[in-house]
Formats: structure tokens, sequence, C-alpha cells
């Protein structure tokens, strides 16, 4: 298979996640924090040198706590609803979020009443317009800021530093959702005034599925929206105030999450940006690859982004191309990618786009197969 769907779930992984996994499954994949036997104490080691290397990651020893969660959506959904929104008045979103912003915003919305403002963007130059945002903020004071950090749909990076020091002016709430980027970008967190910042493993951080969470500020309040077992202070009748145990309750995904603590390592070992560097060189032949073709068009290409790209095909529904590719054993992913809004911004809405997505991994035989299928779909139209 030639394998361009890495914006749904990187793949394949490094060598060393595979290996790692399958000898935790058979020797460690047993609860944390429930049992004093050792197999349940090194597991919770892993579990919590995790956490550290995660820290290490964005430079956030000290300023900030790792809550792990199930995934990206559900990381968005506690900060969301765990925020305190009686007084919120301006929410603002970039107009590429993913519905996991989107549809709990437009729950909340009918609760409390804010509006939802989205952040100016250049269209013609596909880059955020700093200046226009600035006076958005004078106008319409931000209380909440949420931020595609790279969309799903174009891959688009947004300028989170400068857009959260501009909000901080105003003492509002950032949160950015990295999971197109964590691992990828360099963030540090040092620098960058972000409150929440939300991962997803199973993508840019090439681990396995079942594992995300986000990072949380000293000093954030945040009440906790799930309720339940913390395998420590039990007898507690309400959910215990320390973090983590605050927000991850039940037993631990600790197969997905030492899968984490693999990819971790081997992206910390790795050169500083070489997993950019690579990524950068690969999108660079994807864009020349489908540049050759006079019946394909690309949407939203910008300079800085992550390894995406969103195209249509002339005379053919993006559902048909995915079809035809997928007969080629060309994976792709076709539709909205669950960002209407990105789709609306770009003008591919409803249908959506053909997104093809690369990675680390992605090989010169991979793009071969890629013009082949694409030969074969000019010749064929």
């Amino acid at each position: 298979m030639a394998y361009f769907d890495n914006a749904a779930t990187t793949f394949p992984k490094p060598s060393c996640v595979y290996d790692g996994i399958d000898n935790f499954n058979r020797n460690l994949a047993v609860n944390v924090n429930r049992g004093q036997y050792e197999q349940s104490m090194k597991a919770g080691q892993i579990v919590d040198e995790t956490r550290s290397l995660l820290l290490k990651l964005f430079n956030a020893e000290g300023s900030h706590k790792v809550i792990f969660t199930p995934s990206a959506t559900i990381s968005l959904n506690m900060i969301l609803q765990g925020l305190d929104l009686y007084n919120c008045k301006n929410v603002y979103i970039t107009p590429f979020e993913h519905n996991a912003v989107l549809r709990p915003l437009n729950y909340l919305k009918d609760n409390y009443n804010f509006n939802v403002i989205e952040l100016a963007v250049n269209k013609e130059k596909m880059e955020y317009d700093l200046e226009a945002i600035k006076y958005q903020f004078q106008d319409n004071n931000p209380n909440l800021v949420i931020i595609s950090h790279a969309s799903n749909v174009c891959g688009i990076t947004a300028p989170i530093k400068e857009i959260f020091d501009m909000a901080k002016k105003y003492n509002s709430t950032t949160v950015t959702d990295m999971a197109q980027s964590c691992g990828l970008i360099d963030v540090d967190l040092k620098e960058v005034q972000a409150d929440f910042v939300v991962f997803a493993g199973h993508k840019t951080l090439y681990s396995m599925q079942g594992i995300g969470g986000f990072l949380i500020k000293n000093g954030c309040k945040l009440e906790p929206v799930l309720y339940g077992g913390t395998g420590v202070q039990s007898a507690l009748p309400k959910q215990p105030s320390s973090l983590p145990e605050k927000y991850e309750i039940g037993s631990p995904n600790t197969p997905a999450i030492a899968s984490l603590y693999y990819s971790l390592n081997w992206l910390l070992g790795l050169k500083k940006g070489q997993v950019r560097e690579v990524e950068q060189k690969n999108r660079t032949k994807l864009y020349n690859l489908l540049s050759k073709y006079d019946n394909i068009k690309m949407y939203g290409v910008a300079k800085d982004s992550v390894g995406i790209i969103s195209c249509t095909f002339e005379g053919l529904s993006p559902d048909n191309v995915g079809n035809i590719l997928a007969k080629h054993n060309v994976a792709v992913r076709t539709g909205l990618h669950c960002s209407p809004n990105a789709h609306k911004f770009l003008g591919t809405f409803p249908a959506g786009t053909v997104r093809f997505s690369i990675s680390y991994f992605t090989t010169d035989e991979d793009f071969a197969e890629l013009e082949k299928a694409l030969d074969f779909i000019e010749e064929n139209s």
C-alpha cells in the first residue's frame, strides 16, 4: 500500500514502537496505581517517564502538568466543558477547526450565549493576518482563544506565539490543538503562552491509537467532567483535587501509553528538527508531483505548512477519486475531514477534497505508486 493518509494516522510507526509494545503487552500490560507487585510498579514507571518525556519535548518542566486521555477529541471536550464560561463573551477560533472543537462549542454556545469569532486569515497569501487580529481583539476582547496549530485539511500552521501574546493582554484563556503538529514542530512552552496544549499520540508523535491528552499550565482552573476511580484516595466521595488524578479516571490504556513512551524516545533521540526536515522534503515531492497534472487543483497551499495537501480532480468527485486510488493500492482521505469550516473557507464545501498527507516514512516507492495511479486517472478522465 502506498500510504498517503498520515493526517488520519501516521503509518508505519518506528520499528522500536512495534517491538516495544509487543514486549510490553507480553510482560507489563497490567494496571498501574492498583497494585504493589513488580509488573504494576514497572508499568507505572513507564507512565511517569512518558509524562516526563512530553514535558521535555515542550520544555515545560515546572510550568505544566500532563493529563492522559484516550484521544485529542476527548481532551478538547474535557477542556471546553470544564472551563468556567459564565462570563465568557467572545471565543476566537481559526477557520480550520476540527469538529472536536466546533461541536463542543456549538453545544456550549446554546447554554452560555457567547460569540464565536474566526481569526483573520489572508486567503490570497494563506497566512494569518496578525494586524487584523490585533484589531479584532481590540474591538471584541477575547475571553477564550482556541487555535488549531496545523490544519488537518490544508496543513497551514498558525503563529500561536504571536496570537497568544496578544490574547494574554486581555487575560484570555489560550488553547492550542496540536494533533497535527506535536512532535513535528517545536513549541517551547517557556515562550508560548498556552494554557492548554492538546496532543494525539497516533499522528505526528508516531505512537499507537488510544492515547492522547493535554498539558495544563499550573494554576489554570478546570473542573472535571468525568468522575470515577483513580486507584488512589478511594475513600474520597468526590474526585481528588491532585493532578493527574483529578482528570484521569478508570484503568489507563497502558499499552498505548507505552507506545508513546517508545515513540518519544525515538523522536527525542533524533537530531533536532530531523523529522520536520524529512517531512518537508516529502511534502515538496508531493507538491511537485501533483503540480504535473492539469486535471488536479490544489487548495490552501501555504508557505508555512505541514505535510498535507488537499485537491480536487476535474470531472470527478473526491469519493470517486478515492475509490480509484484505492483500487490502485493508494490510501488517501476524501470528503470534509471533520473540518467543514475549513472547506467553506477554501471553497470546497460541501463535497470536500482528496487529501494527501505524507510522513517521515513516506518512500520513493510510495510516490512511484501514486504517480502511476494519477497517470491512470488523467488518461481515463
